[in-house]
């Protein structure tokens, strides 16, 4: 199994074209793959300037506000003003979105899955303990307080990825206010993910 630690603030930023703002890359499923071709990849963007999120044809994507006052997003048949921190949003990649900021610069979770090869869920646990049933990819960020994670504690800001082997875990939070991300991702190959979670 492959299984990555990362803190956040140690993520090189990446700065985007048009210089609206930077990308802090987590992981891009498969190793050496880029925005063509990959299967699943998260990532943390700051954005610092109104302008259209790019299209992605075949990919299912989810947002989350992390820092900031939020961004109204509009698309194709919808318009969804982001404001709320820690609420996922789902939307279709296959159409350019516009992003305006509400009150200045904004940093959000990015989460893109591309059809073709899996499913991805993302959810945010708040101070609940969960089994987190087995998935072969997935991801665990700590976005406020603490979290123990099986037998070892991972503080806000930190998390792990991991990839080509189901695991479970053992998810308690370890302080009041505490919020674990979690996101999971199934090949297409794969078991259907379950409907909901054991909590």
């Amino acid at each position: 199994m492959t299984l990555e630690r990362f803190t956040l603030q140690d993520l090189p930023a990446t700065p985007w074209k048009n210089g609206g703002g930077t990308t802090r890359e987590i992981v891009c499923w498969p190793p050496g793959s880029g925005l063509e071709d990959f299967w699943w990849r998260a990532s943390v963007a700051t954005i610092d300037a109104p302008g259209p999120f790019s299209a992605f044809e075949g990919v299912d994507r989810t947002i989350l506000l992390l820092e900031g006052a939020g961004v109204l997003l509009a698309g194709e048949g919808f318009s969804h003003w982001l404001d709320t921190p820690h609420q996922p949003f789902d939307f279709s990649g296959d159409t350019p979105v516009e992003c305006s900021l509400i009150d200045g610069t904004t940093t959000d979770f990015n989460l893109m899955s591309r059809r073709a090869h899996g499913r991805a869920e993302l959810r945010v646990l708040t101070d609940e303990p969960l089994d987190l049933p087995p998935a072969e990819h997935g991801l665990l960020l700590t976005l406020d307080g603490q979290y123990r994670i099986d037998a070892g504690y991972q503080l806000q800001g930190r998390g792990l990825w991991w990839a080509r082997e189901p695991h479970a875990w053992r998810l308690v939070p370890a302080s009041r206010g505490a919020r674990l991300l979690v996101v999971q991702w199934w090949p297409v190959a794969s078991e259907e993910a379950p409907d909901d979670f054991d909590v």
